[in-house]
């Protein structure tokens, strides 16, 4: 089952921002998952969204997602670029399967 990651991030520091994303880019390539969408401006449809940047990865499954997640190599970028430079939350949720 795909598993989804979804990042809304208020970016303060751009210049460090493109160095995480040059890290990430990079590292992203030994996982089992794809980007989805980047967009600097989503249209808000309904209620207030409050960040500057929406992030979508899709994974194979959610230990993909997680081994991607917990790797070392995307800690050590997060720590060093991506927590500095940005905050927002980052959320995991598994592709909806209805039983109907």
């Amino acid at each position: 089952m795909s598993c989804y990651v979804v990042g809304q991030l208020k970016i303060s520091d751009v210049e460090t921002y493109k160095q995480y994303m040059a890290g990430f880019l990079k590292m992203f390539k030994g996982y089992d998952g794809k980007v989805l969408a980047v967009d600097d401006a989503p249209k808000v449809v309904e209620g207030e969204w409050d960040y500057s940047r929406l992030a979508i990865i899709e994974f194979a499954s959610k230990a993909e997602a997680e081994r991607w997640y917990s790797s070392d190599a995307y800690q050590q970028i997060s720590r060093d670029f991506r927590w500095v430079s940005s905050s927002g939350p980052l959320l995991m949720a598994e592709s909806w399967n209805p039983k109907i």
